[in-house]
């Protein structure tokens, strides 16, 4: 039953996870647009109200005429909305997934000991250090560099490479990969909270006073926001990253993350100043070519054959008697009616009958043998020589009579 409880609120944290992370990430590529997209108005009436630039835009039926005042108006409506919930619910939906599915169930998921053999207790220690330390870093970068954007950014791409450099030797790929992600967003959410909003209510607050406003809390925000449409295609790769085990299960996968993730930046450059009405092709071009540099590096090698004992064809030699000895050995630990290291079955696949082997035959080749994917963190100790006769038994017809 604690299995099944916590299946369900993994899947109605994820659902919530998602459907907030749409809300922000939308209304941030939004405003984006918006604010680059904005043209000086020519009308008298316009410029007389404080007017810095507007917009015309047609959608549903209906036509829209947002405006950017270059303070505010002279009198403040009522009824004011704020950005900020989208953001909170995001990080704290995300962390929630993050406690129930990885913290939850650290031996599992965030441990792989031939990468670096520690307690649960430590690690769990170490994920929640790892979101924290990233946000002081990143805050201490900005308060001391701020003046300098190039700066600023060169110092925040160099230490988020260091921290993927780290992750990947501390934690499995697939935590180290999602954990890089969610430092960020971690970052992403913390400017919101401790800066964007924060400033912006010191502005509402000196215009509602007649006192004058304090340029450096917009400047201040706008830095902050900018750095977060420059996160967001990195985070989004880190946090899908978990269902394409190509990529952390690579052998240098530190250097996969960092050079995916640079490509999600040079691609969102590339959008930033479309907006603004400047194309130019070398920035995804630039992205491509990272994203094909790593798809030639973390490509499959031709996997070692293993001598046959019976003569004629390798893969019918291997019998089914072996082959559900290393399943046993290494799989039924997750796939079985009542699994050792979970509540329930993994994804729901249990292995620990030969008809269970048979129907996920297919998902055995794919996890086992081609992506190396499984056991989670190698935490059977398969062998490479046991993935080969898995899979010359998949290309033998994955019998299950010999």
């Amino acid at each position: 039953m604690e299995g099944y409880i916590l299946d369900w609120a993994n899947l109605l944290l994820r659902w919530l996870h998602v459907i907030t992370a749409i809300a922000w990430i939308g209304s941030s590529f939004y405003f984006v647009w918006l604010d680059n997209s904005l043209t000086r108005p020519t009308a008298g009436d316009l410029k007389e109200k404080g007017v810095d630039g507007e917009l015309w835009a047609v959608h549903g039926g209906g036509f829209y005429n947002p405006q950017k005042y270059l303070t505010a108006p002279k009198s403040l409506p009522e009824n004011l909305h704020w950005f900020y919930w989208e953001s909170y619910s995001t990080w704290m939906s995300g962390f929630a997934l993050l406690v129930v599915l990885y913290l939850f169930n650290a031996s599992t998921f965030l441990i792989d000991k031939n990468v670096y053999d520690m307690s649960p207790g430590a690690a769990v220690g170490f994920a929640v250090s790892y979101l924290v330390v990233g946000w002081v870093v990143y805050d201490s970068i900005c308060r001391f560099f701020g003046k300098s954007d190039r700066t600023v950014g060169m110092l925040v791409a160099i230490y988020v490479g260091v921290a993927a450099f780290v992750a990947c030797h501390i934690f499995s790929g697939r935590a180290a990969f999602l954990l890089t992600g969610a430092m960020i967003a971690t970052i992403m959410s913390a400017n919101v909270l401790f800066w964007i909003i924060p400033g912006q209510r010191k502005v509402v607050a000196a215009l509602k006073a007649g006192q004058p406003v304090d340029p450096i809390h917009g400047k201040r925000g706008k830095q902050r926001s900018v750095h977060n449409t420059y996160f967001t295609l990195p985070v989004l790769f880190a946090m899908l990253s978990n269902h394409y085990s190509m990529t952390y299960a690579a052998k240098n996968n530190w250097l996969v993350l960092i050079m995916v993730m640079l490509a999600g930046v040079l691609i969102r450059q590339f959008f930033i100043l479309k907006h603004k009405g400047k194309i130019n092709i070398a920035w995804p071009a630039a992205g491509v070519a990272c994203l094909g540099a790593v798809a030639f590096m973390i490509a499959p090698q031709p996997r070692p054959e293993v001598a046959s004992n019976a003569g004629g064809d390798a893969a019918n030699a291997v019998s089914f008697v072996k082959v559900q000895e290393i399943i046993n050995t290494r799989c039924v630990q997750c796939h079985a009616e009542q699994p050792k290291l979970m509540p329930t079955a993994a994804k729901g696949i249990k292995l620990d009958t030969a008809d269970g082997i048979k129907a996920h035959a297919q998902l055995i080749y794919q996890q086992a043998v081609q992506q190396k994917a499984m056991p989670l963190g190698n935490v059977t100790q398969i062998t490479d020589d046991e993935r080969a006769l898995l899979g010359q038994w998949f290309e033998g017809g994955a019998k299950t009579t010999n």
